[in-house]
């Protein structure tokens, strides 16, 4: 159990068993997760202990987040795993709510009175769940400290950008070597040249997603439009190929892609991808590609097509482990929700991936290797 791994971070009994008790309720069949229902599903008279957890008791949520991460890397650790960074909207009434203004909030579709937050997700084969969490802060927020202070938002913390936040996860992953071989994000993000080139600098492979008037380095020009690199090109360099099952079957596209940034180092290359639907040829996406010489057009696909494992963890989260259901206001209460939600769905997904390797082992029969293997053990 996950739970186990973080025990320690408590310095009291109380603490400890409120937070499983807290994270077997965000698993729970409840309509509502929030501190009234968790407390009557865990027995208690009032919530009183489950905002203690939350907004008082002395604990250390990054920590937590720390022995979560070491979790996931032991059940689904993959030196071939997929980083995607997004951000989801959370929406809030009132202004009292850390990071809460009217701002343009994805969940919705729309502008709404929301909190966003900035996730980073771990996308594996066995499975795919959430690794970290940051809540962005408006400047109407960062510019207005006694409002901070309000909301338990220290001093230090200073505005930072979704991008900036997304760069500190991957660096903080990087740090503290979990495995994986990829990194992509949406165009929000990919569109970020500084980002790409931190990334190239630290020889992170990535494929992120990128606007039409985004430009790169050609043969022919330092800022070439990458929208302008495909219209001549013939009609045999298109693919078409799926990436990834959606839910009306394999997302099918054409793609192809050109070669960019000459003479560079010979054992690396980068890619400018182009997605064309193949219902509205003229709804083209585009994508940048920082990656080993030897790297297939169906590798780039399938790494792009995996960014939307994030979208799917969001849904898994919010639906099945309370990960929008919360009630606290304070800057702190936030993170920590947040990483108990992430810990639940961590534990969820390791689950799952273990009935899939058993029903595996039942349907498949054993080979000669682990015949012999199991004899040995015998």
């Amino acid at each position: 159990m996950v739970h186990e791994r973080f025990v320690h971070r408590f310095n009291r009994q109380e603490p400890r068993q409120t937070a499983l008790v807290y994270m077997r309720g965000l698993i729970a069949s409840l309509e509502r997760k929030n501190g009234w229902t968790l407390a009557e599903e865990a027995g208690h008279a009032g919530p009183d202990r489950i905002h203690r957890l939350l907004n008082r008791i002395e604990w250390d949520a990054d920590e937590v987040l720390d022995d979560v991460r070491g979790y996931v890397v032991e059940h689904l650790g993959d030196p071939q795993a997929v980083l995607i960074v997004d951000d989801t909207g959370f929406l809030k009434k009132g202004i009292r709510s850390a990071g809460v203004q009217r701002q343009y909030s994805g969940t919705a579709g729309r502008t709404e009175n929301s909190q966003i937050g900035v996730f980073l997700a771990y996308a594996t084969p066995r499975g795919r769940t959430l690794i970290d969490r940051r809540l962005y802060l408006p400047t109407s927020w960062t510019d207005d400290r006694e409002r901070c202070r309000g909301a338990g938002i220290d001093d230090s913390v200073a505005f930072a950008t979704k991008v900036v936040m997304a760069k500190a996860m991957v660096r903080r992953a990087v740090r503290d070597k979990i495995p994986f071989g990829w990194v992509t994000a949406d165009a929000a993000y990919g569109f970020s040249k500084g980002w790409r080139f931190e990334l190239e600098q630290a020889d992170v492979f990535h494929v992120m997603a990128t606007t039409r008037h985004d430009t790169v380095v050609t043969r022919w020009s330092v800022d070439h439009p990458v929208h302008d690199l495909f219209p001549g090109l013939p009609r045999q360099k298109w693919k078409r190929r799926s990436c990834g099952a959606g839910a009306h079957g394999p997302r099918l596209y054409d793609w192809a892609r050109v070669e960019v940034r000459p003479w560079h180092r010979e054992d690396r290359r980068h890619w400018v991808i182009a997605r064309r639907s193949v219902s509205r040829p003229e709804e083209i996406s585009y994508y940048i590609a920082y990656c080993p010489a030897q790297t297939t057009l169906d590798q780039l696909v399938s790494v792009a097509g995996s960014r939307w494992a994030v979208e799917e963890c969001f849904q898994s989260a919010k639906q099945e482990c309370g990960l929008d259901d919360y009630q606290v206001r304070r800057y702190p209460g936030w993170h920590r929700h947040m990483t108990l939600a992430i810990a639940a769905h961590a534990c969820l997904t390791v689950l799952r991936a273990r009935e899939l390797d058993t029903e595996k082992a039942e349907t498949d029969p054993p080979s000669s290797s682990t015949s012999a293997s199991r004899r040995s053990d015998a």
